[in-house]
C-alpha cells in the first residue's frame, strides 16, 4: 500500500516530514519507513530530510513524541472535564487509552516497543516528552485517589505502575489478537474500571 503524497509547504519541512512519517507508519509499519522514501512522498530531494534527522532513528523518536504530545492533550482533556464527574472521566480515559492503541496498532508499538526503549535510541527531545507523559499519569492517580475512585492507601507512583501496566497489557493483547477481540474493548475497559475502584478503600 503507498502511503498518501503530503504535500510540503516551504518552512514547515520538519512538521511535514514527520506527518508524511506517521502516515507510512500507520500504513506500513516502521519497515516501510525512511528518510529517502518520505523525502519522494512530500517532492523534497532526498537529502533534504537529513537537515532535520540525522537519521531513522531521529525520525521515529520524533514521530513517537508527536504521539506522546497527542496522548497527552487527549487525556488532559478528559481530565479537565470538570463538568463530567470523576467517576465517568475515569471510565472514559480507560476506553481512550485502550481504543487509540487498538486504533493506531503501528504507532502503539513505537511510542512503547523495543524499537526504542529496549535498545536505548530514544532522544532527549523524545524522552522530554514521553517521562512527562507518566508523570500526569501519577498525578491523574492522585486526582483518582482524591476523589476515592483508586486506593487512598497506596502510594501513587506505584499505583500509576500497576494501573498503567494493566491497560498496557490489555491494549498489547488486543493489538496482538491474543485472547481478546477489538469488538470487546468497551466491555473490558468496563471490567477494568469496575475492578481498580473495587479495590479502594
Amino acid at each position: 500500500m503507498k502511503s498518501a503524497t503530503l504535500p510540503y509547504h516551504h518552512g514547515d519541512l520538519r512538521a511535514t516530514l514527520v506527518s508524511a512519517a506517521t502516515a507510512r507508519l500507520e500504513n506500513q509499519g516502521i519497515e516501510g519507513l525512511s528518510l529517502r522514501k518520505l523525502a519522494d512522498d512530500i517532492g523534497v530531494s532526498r537529502t533534504a530530510p537529513y537537515h532535520h534527522f540525522e537519521n531513522k532513528n531521529a525520525l521515529l523518536s520524533a514521530v513517537a513524541a508527536k504521539g506522546f504530545q497527542d496522548w497527552l492533550a487527549s487525556a488532559k482533556r478528559i481530565i479537565e472535564e470538570a463538568a463530567v464527574p470523576p467517576e465517568q472521566r475515569f471510565r472514559q480515559f480507560i476506553y481512550q487509552y485502550i481504543n487509540y492503541a487498538a486504533t493506531h496498532p503501528q504507532m502503539y508499538e513505537l511510542m512503547f516497543g523495543r524499537t526504542i526503549w529496549q535498545q536505548g535510541n530514544a532522544t532527549e527531545d523524545l524522552k522530554s516528552v514521553a517521562f512527562p507523559s507518566f508523570q500526569y499519569q501519577v498525578e491523574m492517580t492522585r486526582l483518582w485517589q482524591k476523589h476515592n475512585l483508586l486506593p487512598s492507601n497506596q502510594e501513587a507512583l506505584r499505583l500509576a505502575q500497576v494501573t498503567w501496566g494493566t491497560l498496557h497489557g490489555i491494549a498489547r493483547l488486543v493489538i496482538d489478537g491474543i485472547y481478546a477481540q477489538s469488538e470487546h474493548i468497551e466491555d473490558m475497559c468496563n471490567c477494568a474500571a469496575d475492578l481498580f475502584m473495587q479495590q479502594r478503600k
